[in-house]
């Protein structure tokens, strides 16, 4: 047989190893400098969620897609919320609005 001699490979693994050591040092400066103590600020994340446009695509299916979609163009051109167009538009009541618009529900399949 012949013999598969590659005079390449030891520097490939030595290059592969470096690599190796290179992210894993990276990893750890990150988690130590950047991720260590980072908290979330949930008043922050609950007024972007509630105030978020892209929530609408959960009301197309109780809606139609074309109400839906004026909906959201409704509250970016006024400044509003999806909530406060979809009551004043009378299409859903609040309480129903609660309901479909749960985004932790929409993490998770059916």
């Amino acid at each position: 047989g012949h013999f598969e001699l590659n005079v390449f490979k030891p520097l490939i693994i030595h290059n592969i190893l470096q690599s190796i050591e290179i992210m894993s040092d990276s990893s750890k400066t990150f988690a130590l400098y950047c991720v260590k103590g980072i908290k979330a600020d949930k008043k922050r994340i609950k007024y972007l969620l509630d105030n978020s446009l892209m929530l609408v695509t959960a009301l197309a299916p109780k809606i139609g897609y074309d109400k839906a979609a004026h909906i959201a163009k409704a509250a970016h051109k006024n400044g509003t919320t999806l909530k406060q167009e979809v009551i004043k538009e009378g299409l859903i009541h609040e309480n129903d609005y609660d309901k479909i618009m749960n985004p932790l529900k929409m993490t998770k399949p059916k």
